[in-house]
């Protein structure tokens, strides 16, 4: 008798975790907008304080798309990260230079140099036709000290989280307006960032950045809320260091990169 109760307990609990854990897949699902745009996103994740929507909300309201218009060189002042010839700044990687641009193979590129304040041009390019499921396509990040991700996206045709689109702060701040090109040409990032500072453990100022997307502002003296993630709440729980290394995210999509440089501030 008493192994037949166990036995059925240990069922009990083995169909409680199953359907514990198809809940959990189901909730995780991306769910479209409610206005039929297209827009995918979640609506199981936290929600924002400081605006209302859910992290990934795809009812949130969508970026404007305007038309961008041209780009710039390396200022005397500057490191040139990347000039399309090799990869000397940066730590070994899978990375490729092909015909003057930097091309992404597989994981992230990171710098051998860290930096905190900085000011930081990057253009990048989405591959025409775009290469992968809908939420691959273009999909890279500019990640300011390894732990602030500027969104590189293919959102000129594919839709997203507007807190994923191209030039959000990820997870956090869609930019003011959709300044994106189509795929298969040139973009450009301008970025100002300001680093966290910290007294000890005690957060005394958190992130800023302002960026243009192709000569546009998108985001002008933005606070960063924490570190950016992919559903998750930002939160700065532990002390980051006035430097650390520049991050280009990766996701093995074959987003093209040149032009790369940044002005420590």
């Amino acid at each position: 008798m008493n192994r037949r109760r166990i036995a059925v307990v240990a069922v009990t609990v083995v169909l409680v975790f199953c359907l514990l854990y198809a809940a959990n897949a189901i909730a995780a699902e991306l769910v479209k907008a409610k206005d039929g745009s297209g827009v995918v996103g979640y609506k199981d994740t936290p929600v924002l304080p400081w605006c209302g929507y859910h992290v990934h909300d795809p009812d949130r309201p969508k970026p404007t798309k305007v038309t961008p218009g041209r780009r710039g060189a390396a200022p005397s002042d500057a490191v040139v990260l990347f000039d399309g010839t090799d990869l000397s700044q940066w730590q070994p990687s899978d990375w490729k230079v092909e015909d003057g641009d930097l091309v992404v193979v597989t994981g992230s590129l990171t710098t051998k140099e860290s930096f905190g304040d900085c000011q930081l041009h990057v253009e990048w390019q989405a591959p025409n036709p775009p290469v992968g499921e809908d939420w691959d396509h273009g999909n890279n990040g500019v990640t300011l000290m390894g732990l602030f991700e500027i969104q590189v996206f293919d959102t000129y045709t594919t839709p997203l989280y507007p807190d994923g689109q191209a030039a959000s702060v990820y997870g956090q701040t869609p930019p003011m307006v959709n300044a994106c090109r189509e795929p298969g040409r040139w973009q450009t990032y301008d970025i100002i960032f300001f680093a966290p500072v910290f007294e000890g453990d005690r957060l005394v100022k958190p992130a800023y950045v302002t960026v243009l997307h192709n000569g546009i502002l998108v985001h002008h003296n933005q606070q960063i809320y924490g570190p950016t993630g992919h559903r998750i709440m930002p939160q700065y729980d532990r002390p980051i260091a006035p430097k650390r290394p520049l991050v280009l995210a990766g996701h093995n999509n074959p987003v093209r990169f040149r032009n790369i440089w940044i002005r420590p501030l």
